[in-house]
């Protein structure tokens, strides 16, 4: 029991110390962004406007028909949010992940390896930018429109749902984040298929499942479990019938699938760190 208990307060010790050290260095990066504040708000008002033509595609969708897979606009509104929303945050927060291939082909790599600050903290803060912010503030507007617009009995567990499913979300994004970058230590710059997975699972998650193969819904599930983002737990909040016919317990358990590819994302790049031998510069 003893020894659970250092080695638990170990783990918490070096989390604490890396989500510090990711603070420490995108302060940093925000003091430098500091000067340049017109530049920052434009930017994020264009990522705004950006974003919000994604939506606006949906929209023109319901000018011709009433529902989507047999959804409503406000339904569909709603996955579109949680699924921009925790994508948003999660690119906000690791998205500089996705520079580890350029790190290791340049050779500065190294140089965060012998700071005293974890390597992980330090390439998912580089380069942090505010800027960012557009993505996560617009599926926010557009969540929370939906949240009025939809016609659902609010019981505390779909109230408590909704909440859970957008910090797990960030979570699940964030662990493809960094997992596909770890990738790169073995194939180099391919950042493209870690794009593919979380700005394209991002799209796949705001359309309903019900327009799609059961195959592709199996593959998000109980492969890269992309559907605990938003789809099965939007299934209990919505009401709807599950496409799969999975147990009900499903529609729950997105806190385990974060925690499962947290937890691979974190031995991922332990691997790749092992794996990979620096240029000594």
């Amino acid at each position: 029991m003893a020894e659970q208990l250092i080695v638990a307060d170990g783990l918490a010790a070096r989390t604490a110390w890396a989500v510090r050290s990711w603070w420490l260095c995108a302060r940093m990066w925000m003091r430098s962004m500091a000067a340049y504040r017109a530049s920052y708000v434009l930017g994020v008002f264009s990522g705004i406007a950006i974003h919000a033509l994604d939506f606006a595609v949906l929209v023109i969708m319901f000018l011709h028909t009433d529902t989507l897979g047999g959804w409503s606009l406000p339904e569909i509104a709603f996955l579109y949010g949680t699924s921009a929303l925790s994508l948003g945050v999660a690119n906000l927060l690791v998205g500089s992940a996705d520079a580890l291939g350029q790190r290791i082909v340049a050779g500065t790599l190294d140089s965060m390896l012998v700071r005293p600050a974890p390597a992980l903290s330090q390439l998912c803060a580089e380069r942090f930018s505010l800027r960012r912010l557009g993505r996560p503030l617009q599926a926010a507007i557009v969540l929370v429109w939906a949240l009025t617009a939809l016609d659902v009995h609010w019981t505390w567990d779909r109230v408590l749902l909704v909440p859970v499913l957008l910090v797990c979300g960030t979570a699940i994004f964030g662990a493809v984040f960094v997992g596909g970058a770890t990738v790169q230590f073995w194939w180099g710059e391919s950042k493209e298929i870690q794009n593919s997975f979380t700005y394209g699972g991002a799209t796949l998650l705001q359309y309903p499942p019900t327009v799609f193969a059961k195959e592709l819904v199996a593959g998000v599930v109980f492969g890269i479990p992309l559907a605990f983002v938003n789809w099965l737990p939007s299934l209990r909040i919505l009401d709807r019938p599950d496409p799969l016919g999975l147990p009900t317990a499903f529609q729950y358990a997105s806190p385990v699938a974060a925690a499962l590819c947290v937890t691979a994302a974190g031995l991922a790049w332990r691997a790749g760190l092992r794996a990979y031998r620096g240029t000594g510069s």
